[in-house]
């Protein structure tokens, strides 16, 4: 690459599997351009839209890659069109069914993983989609330019932009667990190899919680001799506060408020019914499913809690494309059928089952909620741990599994329980329940006052300063 390309780059790049923006193709052949949320877009706009930053990122559907064909994008924005085959082979069948369950710890070891020849094929478009992304930056970056490589799809990258351009100072950023050495283990040896010197490519690597940093530390000692010259540092990705409180009171929340309080009702005695809330993408490692199991064992141990609760149930669709997610699914609509069929009566429905993402429902039912409910088995953070306790209205009692990154900054305020114990978590919901006024209401003053230490533009800033990087 000649030195005028690099003179000429942006100083500030992020590269992520999805970037901010995504299009469709409309009946009449014209491109609709859909901006999307969240954290990464949050934290790069703090930077300010004279810095220069640019995100590169792949292209996801048809509309995308027709986007990309036609020549048509935003500025700062470099959407790659890596063919459908390859991303497929890397996303779902790699970074998704592979590098996910491993760190994770999902595997039903007495079957899986089977690390076959069909297994390396797909490693093989796991490589080529990593070294899409790593000549796409090389080609971009400014002499010197910071680079923040986002999560578990990019394992390979910073390893191999290091090679393509040593001038450039790389961060990846991991929004997931890191799994600890002896489960790592069970990836091949070349293959664990091969992701740990691509990850250690990185002058510095950014986590969500000690102990996913100390985990991946273990690994890299273990494994790869050590981190080198690599820096490791934890950044608690926060909620944004500022945001979801204008959010949360906008009118299509409030309709949809409406709408839960009459699904919700009123109890025997004519007073509204208490909300248990949970509000997931339906992923394996959420654990709704014993989730649902442990308020059986509620309404099972405390009768006197039947008709007096409603259990809003936020299911939303998460890699419908893979068949364990959809058996998943299907678990999950057919528990919460069968509380229904066992306790319900005319004028209470006991689980209210919503599958369909809405997130201004999702804000309402924040709003509303006595209790939330978040028991991962594994969860690199979890942000709706932090999102209800900044925009309930009367202060909600907080359930937590130990096992969620949220648990290291908010154990002290929430109810903390063994996700695989339901018998656990249903005593603990019970507690929630019978949490006075006050103590609900000071715990959540304090849990909202923790969820909100690092916001996303600070959180991105963060780690922009820990690569040396400081952009007015």
């Amino acid at each position: 690459m000649a030195s005028t390309q690099a003179a000429q780059g942006a100083p500030v790049l992020v590269a992520s599997n999805r970037g901010p923006v995504s299009y469709e193709v409309r009946e009449d052949g014209s491109l609709h351009a859909r901006r999307g949320g969240g954290g990464l877009v949050s934290g790069l706009s703090a930077i300010g839209p004279d810095a220069g930053a640019l995100w590169v990122c792949s292209a996801l559907g048809d509309g995308d890659r027709e986007a990309v064909r036609r020549g048509v994008g935003e500025a700062g924005v470099r959407m790659l069109d890596i063919p459908a085959d390859v991303h497929s082979d890397a996303y779902n069948g790699i970074a998704n069914s592979v590098l996910w369950f491993v760190h994770h710890m999902l595997y039903q070891t007495p079957l899986e993983p089977v690390f076959d020849a069909e297994f390396r094929r797909q490693w093989a478009s796991y490589e080529t989609y990593n070294r899409a992304f790593a000549e796409a930056l090389a080609q971009e970056a400014a002499e010197g330019a910071a680079v923040v490589v986002q999560d578990y799809h990019l394992t390979l990258v910073p390893g191999m932009l290091r090679e393509l351009r040593p001038d450039l100072r790389i961060g990846h950023f991991s929004h997931t667990p890191w799994a600890p050495p002896e489960y790592f283990r069970m990836l091949p040896d070349d293959i664990a190899a091969q992701v740990l010197r691509g990850m250690l490519g990185a002058d510095r690597l950014g986590f969500l919680t000690h102990r996913w940093a100390d985990a991946f530390t273990a690994c890299a000692t273990e494994f790869a001799g050590g981190l080198g010259g690599t820096r490791v540092g934890v950044h608690g990705l926060g909620a944004d506060a500022d945001f979801l409180r204008k959010r949360a009171h906008e009118a299509d929340v409030e309709e949809r408020m409406a709408a839960l309080r009459a699904e919700i009702g009123a109890g025997p005695d004519g007073s509204p019914r208490r909300a248990v809330v949970r509000v997931d993408r339906t992923e394996l490692s959420k654990n709704i499913v014993r989730g649902l199991l442990a308020y059986r064992q509620l309404l099972d141990d405390h009768p006197e809690w039947r008709e007096r609760v409603v259990h809003l149930a936020f299911a939303y669709p998460s890699r419908q494309d893979l068949a364990v997610y959809r058996d998943y699914m299907a678990d999950v609509r057919r528990v919460a059928e069968e509380i229904n069929s066992r306790y319900g009566t005319p004028g209470w429905t006991p689980v209210v089952l919503h599958l369909k993402d809405d997130f201004a429902r999702s804000l309402a039912a924040y709003r509303l909620a006595d209790v939330a409910l978040v028991n991962p088995i594994r969860d690199g953070m979890n942000l709706v741990a932090k999102e209800v306790p900044v925009v309930s209205d009367e202060g909600c009692v907080l359930v937590l599994s130990r096992e969620a990154g949220a648990y290291e900054e908010l154990r002290e305020d929430a109810i903390a329980v063994n996700p695989y114990d339901v018998v656990e978590t249903a005593r603990a919901l019970r507690s929630a329940l019978t949490m006075q006024d006050g103590e609900r209401a000071e715990r959540t003053k304090r849990l909202a006052a923790a969820a909100t230490a690092l916001p996303p533009a600070q959180w991105f800033l963060e780690q922009l300063h820990a690569l040396g990087d400081q952009p007015s």
